[in-house]
């Protein structure tokens, strides 16, 4: 099986937390949250600073600030009404289909640890799997997209040994 992750480190401080290993974590379970068979899935995720992520945030959200994590998925999966499951991403067609590309802030994820009295391990790993559900179709801008989101996180996240971040 080849990896479902292809990570891109702009900042060297992610160094320090086996970023790469993280990321592979964290997206293997949110697929397999959401039912999926990760095998000719890739998702690009790219490790950068509050700078780099706010001329992101900037660009594709027009919000002049930086933000933990933002996501560009590759299909538009959402659900035809809120509270309802995502569609299913087509079957891979070649040797690896994107699901889509997630951005991530060092300084934003530390300072969110620090506040929260959360392993940072665990936070980067909370919000890349967040990232990757939104890869999927999940959202939380409805209420009853929230609870099914954050559901599906807690539940994935309890299985690789990390409390309920909500």
């Amino acid at each position: 099986m080849s990896d479902l992750v292809d990570v891109v480190v702009e900042d060297n401080r992610w160094d320090q937390l086996d970023f790469e290993g993280i990321a592979q974590t964290a997206a293997l379970a949110a697929l397999s949250a959401a039912g999926l068979d990760p095998e000719g899935y890739e998702i690009c995720v790219m490790a950068c600073d509050d700078s780099r992520i706010a001329e992101l945030n900037k660009s594709f959200r027009d919000k002049s600030a930086p933000t933990n994590v933002l996501s560009w998925p590759a299909f538009d999966l959402s659900p035809d009404a809120p509270g309802e499951e995502p569609y299913l991403p087509p079957e891979p067609e070649g040797p690896e289909e994107s699901l889509g590309d997630i951005a991530i802030s060092f300084e934003t994820c530390q300072r969110e640890a620090e506040a929260s009295g959360t392993p940072m391990v665990d936070h980067v790993t909370h919000l890349i799997l967040h990232g990757c559900l939104h890869l999927l179709g999940y959202d939380h801008i409805h209420d009853e997209d929230a609870t099914v989101m954050e559901a599906l996180e807690v539940q994935a996240l309890a299985k690789l040994g990390i409390s309920n971040p909500y």
